[in-house]
């Protein structure tokens, strides 16, 4: 009798799973270099305009940086050969032709965490028209997938960065290869040594009213992060300090950190009197609730070696700021 029972019950088991009530698929983890795409598409189609406008939307130049640099490494694979462990990839754009004209967003198909972005049409003309008419939000959705994945490897090693927190209420997370090179009550300058130069994080706090929204807000920004590289930013000999090189067009953007409006701006710093000069990006966060902005900027010195890893590397330490 209990055999019979327990039989029952195991088959009952069996069909609630094949019903989809307990279907838990078991995936392995996700494997890839942080923001390397594997686009799936045959040869061909990789070599004429598909493939051009792929790159178009995957391989256009980071804004901010000194000489042109991809926003994602592109590895592409042909078809006929994606199976096993390169569908393991963290990020996968598909191109399925032949089909209706239509753009997926996918999570964890193959692997996990993993997000496939599948583009389709019935011909090339259809497939680049979905690519050109989503290309931002597919920048998008990988770029926040390459964040957290790099935020990830950090929380490997973490300073205890319990100070800032105590002094400013601002949590946030670095990997111990830094150092802090000034500590006030209110701001903090924080550096990592690397091949041939160094990376800097800047985190202050400015009262609410030091920063007005209005058509001249980025100047305001401008003039701001200008008064701190004066004050704690020096430079090699005595008199030089960090300033905005002003021949270089800052981009700036709304954007949301810690579920908090920001204003994100992208630009080029320089020494005065000094032949030392690089990109930064400027973080504004307005606080209201504590009456303030909270100020983080990340900015690289690495002469004659490519930056786009460097800062995207400060700008995933930023965007893991909580303010208490």
């Amino acid at each position: 009798m209990q055999k019979t029972l327990l039989l029952v019950v195991s088959v009952l088991i069996i069909y609630s799973c094949k019903d989809g009530k307990s279907d838990k698929r078991l995936l392995v983890d996700s494997t890839g270099i942080v923001n390397e795409v594997s686009v799936v598409l045959d040869n061909e189609s990789w070599k004429g305009r598909v493939g051009e406008a792929i790159r178009d939307v995957l391989a256009a130049p980071v804004y901010g940086l000194p000489q042109d640099e991809p926003l994602f490494n592109i590895n592409q694979i042909p078809t006929n050969v994606f199976s096993g462990f390169l569908t393991n990839n963290r990020t996968i754009l598909k191109i399925e032709m032949g089909r209706e004209p239509a753009t997926q967003f996918l999570n964890n198909v193959y692997a996990q965490p993993q997000k496939v972005i599948v583009v389709s049409g019935k011909t090339k003309d259809e497939v680049i028209t979905q690519l050109k008419e989503n290309g931002d939000r597919i920048i998008e959705v990988f770029k926040k997938m390459e964040v957290n994945e790099k935020q990830r490897l950090i929380r490997k090693s973490l300073y205890n960065s319990t100070f800032i927190k105590e002094k400013i209420r601002v949590d946030i997370k670095f990997p111990t290869a830094y150092r802090v090179a000034k500590d006030t009550s209110n701001f903090f300058w924080i550096r990592k040594d690397v091949t041939t130069g160094t990376l800097n994080l800047m985190v202050y706090e400015l009262p609410y009213e030091n920063i007005q929204r209005n058509d001249s807000i980025i100047n305001q920004i401008i003039s701001i992060r200008d008064s701190i590289g004066k004050a704690y930013i020096e430079g090699p000999t005595e008199g030089t300090y960090m300033s905005t090189e002003n021949a270089y067009t800052p981009f700036q953007t709304e954007t949301i950190l810690d579920n908090k409006p920001a204003i994100e701006t992208k630009g080029m710093w320089e020494v005065k009197k000094a032949f030392m000069a690089g990109p930064y990006i400027n973080y504004a966060i307005e606080d209201k609730i504590n009456n303030r902005w909270v100020i983080a900027e990340g900015f690289a010195f690495a002469p004659s070696v490519e930056k786009r890893d460097y800062m995207f590397e400060l700008e995933a330490i930023i965007k893991s700021i909580k303010i208490k």
